[in-house]
């Protein structure tokens, strides 16, 4: 089983109470594909343009990540600038460039049609709307924020109604369902239509609602946090790749995705953009999640 991304390549400037980061390679689909990469086969859908550099073109490459969704187009790459403060759940956005990102529309390539799992990252819903009527897949997640929630809410319900993952933040969770309670929040989006709920909540772990019950999972508590940009994305990454490669979709398979969602999402963290992901080995994934599963034990 394989993965298909439709999200989002972008450059992104990044400031942090511990350092500057410009021209830095970015987005979700980037994120997530290079940690879903650990785990399985991986199919990217995005736009770019020309001044997207070669080097992280050809990162893609050495990690097994097909491109051949990846249109290359005359015009500039999507750009984020975003400041954090000593809070780090809570970016503040300074800028955001659509450029080529304002005319996309995904097209899934006709080799990517039998992949049996689709991603959709953090974009339009009425984009997220009209890759679903191009797809077969027999497992469908996505991503939102609190932008679509505000301005698209009918066509993101309409999303929901077709998902088996929804996964969301804390504070979108919140927004979208009106409940300041989180497991409230994970069952009335259920209600929704989605079949399961993962909330991200940064440094607090995930939360996880089925219809069958729920599951809270820890975060990999880290010393050393440089950067938090993308790390949803490469939760999102951790925990579909496994389930992936795993080939299950149970609960049970589930609450272990979980976990290795948390670990990858602890690499992305520790440095800045992807360079904690870049040479990432799955020795070192086994390592930190021996390490996690001792933490977590009682």
């Amino acid at each position: 089983m394989g993965i298909v991304v439709i999200g989002t390549v972008a450059i992104d400037d990044v400031v942090t109470p511990f350092g500057e980061n410009l021209d830095a390679p970015g987005g979700s689909a980037t994120y997530f594909s290079l940690s879903a990469s650990c785990f399985t086969r991986v199919k990217l859908v995005a736009v770019i343009g020309r001044d997207f550099p070669k080097k992280h073109i050809q990162l893609f490459k050495k990690k097994n990540i097909d491109i051949e969704g990846l249109e290359q187009k005359e015009g500039k790459t999507f750009r984020w600038e975003g400041k954090y403060g000593w809070d780090l759940d809570n970016p503040q956005t300074i800028a955001t460039h659509l450029n080529l990102l304002q005319s996309f529309n995904p097209v899934i390539p006709q080799s990517y049609k039998n992949e049996e799992m689709l991603f959709l990252a953090n974009i339009d819903p009425e984009l997220q709307l009209k890759v679903l009527d191009q797809t077969q897949a027999k497992i469908i997640a996505a991503d939102t924020m609190n932008f679509w929630i505000e301005r698209k809410r009918n066509k993101l319900l309409e999303v929901l109604k077709r998902l088996d993952i929804l996964i969301i933040n804390e504070y979108e969770a919140r927004q979208l369902t009106r409940e300041s309670n989180l497991l409230k929040a994970g069952k009335k989006i259920i209600s929704y239509g989605a079949k399961k709920v993962v909330i991200k909540k940064g440094e607090n772990g995930a939360l996880f609602v089925s219809k069958s019950g729920f599951f809270t999972c820890a975060a990999y508590l880290m010393e050393d946090v440089l950067d938090p940009t993308g790390a949803g994305d490469t939760f999102a990454g951790g925990f579909l790749g496994y389930l992936s490669k795993s080939k299950r979709y149970d609960d049970s398979a589930i609450r272990t995705a979980l976990a290795y969602g948390t670990v990858m999402a602890s690499f992305a963290v520790e440095n800045f953009d992807i360079k904690g992901l870049a040479g990432l080995t799955s020795v070192k994934i086994q390592k930190r999640l021996k390490v996690f599963k001792r933490i977590c034990s009682f």
